[in-house]
């Protein structure tokens, strides 16, 4: 596959994610936290049902840049963490495989909020 074609699939497939994103926030009553929530979670559900990697093998960063690919981080972590350790490896296989991404965004978090100031937004 061509990196034209790449980037075109890419695009494609993270156009689709936030319109999805766009018409749960527009047509339900969930807020923003549990969306973000509910694709974490399809991420771990694809990748435990084996439909994650085919899906990135053809959309690329267009589902491992979104909160998608965060969860299939955390159930690859959980996967690999249980085979080693057993049961306990669930609870903390997770959070081993998504500590460098949870680390740098608690640090940009900090980092941010020493230099930026926020507002609530006026409705």
């Amino acid at each position: 596959m061509n990196e034209i074609t790449s980037i075109l699939l890419s695009a494609l497939a993270g156009g689709v994610i936030c319109a999805a994103v766009q018409l749960l926030i527009d047509f339900t009553r969930l807020t923003p936290a549990r969306i973000l929530v509910c694709l974490v979670t399809l991420g771990v559900v694809l990748f435990a049902v084996g439909a994650y990697e085919p899906l990135y093998k053809i959309f690329g960063a267009g589902v491992s840049v979104p909160l998608l690919g965060f969860g299939a981080t955390i159930g690859r972590g959980v996967r690999e963490a249980v085979g080693e350790v057993g049961l306990l490896g669930a609870l903390t296989g997770g959070l081993t495989a998504s500590a460098a991404g949870i680390s740098l965004s608690l640090f940009l978090g900090l980092f941010f909020s020493l230099f930026f100031r926020g507002r609530a937004k006026r409705m």
